[in-house]
């Protein structure tokens, strides 16, 4: 067996490859042996393979003396909200987000209901590579209990942050889709309550993706064809497990997951004053949207842990990143499509505008995303080339490399998620921004 990823807040891998019931299992042990006394809320997002983890896990977390409660399919944002609720010591999501059908994964939660901390997760990461296990004795195996409604409590939480009545009164055709991930569950409820005629796509929990799981513009092209034939007012798209957001408006445009958390934030900070965090490779829309209102905003390492960690420490009244994931400490410390869902329909109540001019009118810059094949021991030396390369630039090398300029950005990291180096660039023209991708690849590659 290969090893796995292993992230900041959880494990990734490809199943019967890098994750195995063996992986699983001792990954689950290394996590629950160091949370303090109490249950252990278990959830999945739809993918098949996650009813057999979710056996692995639970017999382990039993095994270890420990309870579980099972909520079943769910939302990554609900699984945090009910960790919170049924007073749990911690969470486990199995999903794997946006990877592809055979990636499945495990995503750890604290009893605050956030994904944990870089420093706890570098614990649970140590400890299993090295600690050895301690099982329970037979009189002393946990017990398994269910949940029978894990919708309503985040729903509410959701609708308690705007106002409901308006919106209703709009009526809004939507067109949901959750492409075979558990964003449904709560997804077509919310929007039901919000008064929206509602049209699902993938609303079937059962892992089958309809197309590639990343809601990006290549994956969503079948989905704007659809919205462009005039039928609906916007179309939300999410990811698996449904902590992120990627909009069609009424024309079938992909507006895309950069400006989900820009539009939140015009609704947000127009009835919330306050700090604003997002991370360091999330666009600079967001800091104009911010100083618009007067409001300052900080950035974090990429990583939701480190946004999230970063938020409590400016006391911010929202947050998040631009894959889509926008976060209101007032649902919860997580990324939340849901939110992002709510904001965004109150922002068109409010202003009385189709979701194609609200887009239209934030701040225009032009990001651009490229992934990189590149083995771990040559990125030090591709690092070099590049700090080489822009040394007329402001260096933060907190995370990865950021390299800042007046008018542009330019950031190079390896994924957390993914053995990949992502390189993320920022400008007021595609073309440079795509340039500088370009010119940037070369020079990590050396080539």
């Amino acid at each position: 067996m290969q090893e796995p990823i292993i992230s900041v807040s959880g494990l990734r891998g490809i199943l019967g490859l890098s994750l195995s019931p063996e992986i699983i299992s001792r990954y689950i042990a290394a996590f629950v042996e160091q949370l303090p006394e109490g249950s252990i809320l278990l959830s999945r997002d739809g993918r098949p393979s996650g009813w057999a983890i979710g056996d692995i896990v639970k017999g382990t977390i039993n095994l270890l003396g420990r309870d579980v409660i099972d909520v079943g399919v769910a939302a990554t944002p609900t699984v945090g909200i009910l960790v919170r609720d049924n007073r749990c010591t911690g969470g486990i999501q199995i999903s794997a987000s946006h990877n592809p059908p055979e990636y499945n994964g495990l995503k750890l939660m604290g009893a605050d209901g956030r994904v944990i901390s870089a420093e706890k997760g570098a614990q649970v990461k140590a400890a299993y590579k090295d600690q050895p296990v301690t099982w329970a004795p037979w009189d002393e195996i946990g017990n398994t209990t269910s949940c029978p409604d894990p919708a309503t409590a985040h729903i509410e939480k959701v609708l308690a942050t705007i106002n409901v009545e308006p919106i209703r009164k709009k009526s809004f055709k939507v067109l949901l889709d959750s492409n075979g991930g558990s964003g449904s569950i709560v997804g077509v409820k919310l929007l039901e309550q919000l008064g929206c005629e509602v049209e699902v796509i993938g609303g079937e929990p059962n892992g089958t993706f309809l197309h590639p799981a990343e809601p990006t513009e290549a994956n969503l092209k079948s989905i704007s064809d659809l919205v462009a034939q005039g039928k609906y007012d916007i179309a939300f798209c999410q990811d698996p497990d449904a902590d992120r957001l990627a909009v069609i408006d009424e024309k079938g445009r992909y507006i895309g997951e950069e400006y989900t958390v820009a539009l939140c934030l015009q609704n947000v900070l127009s009835q919330r004053k306050g700090a604003v965090v997002i991370n360091g490779a999330t666009s600079r829309m967001n800091e104009d949207v911010a100083a618009s209102f007067k409001c300052p905003i900080f950035r974090s390492a990429v990583g939701e842990a480190n946004v999230t960690q970063e938020m409590m420490r400016r006391d911010a009244v929202f947050g998040g990143e631009g894959n889509g994931g926008p976060i209101d400490p007032q649902v919860g410390y997580i990324r939340d499509s849901f939110v992002g869902m709510a904001n965004i329909l109150e922002l068109m109540t409010k202003k009385k505008k189709p979701i194609s001019k609200l887009a239209d009118a934030l701040p225009r810059y032009e990001i651009v995303k490229h992934k990189v094949d590149l083995d771990a021991h040559e990125l030090p030396a591709g690092f070099d080339r590049l700090k080489q390369q822009y040394a007329d630039a402001q260096l933060d090398e907190g995370d990865g490399l950021r390299f800042t300029w007046k008018d542009r950005w330019l950031i190079a990291r390896a994924s957390n998620t993914e053995p990949i180096v992502r390189v993320i660039a920022e400008s007021k023209s595609f073309d440079q921004s795509e340039g500088m991708c370009i010119s940037a690849t070369r020079t990590l590659r050396g080539v």
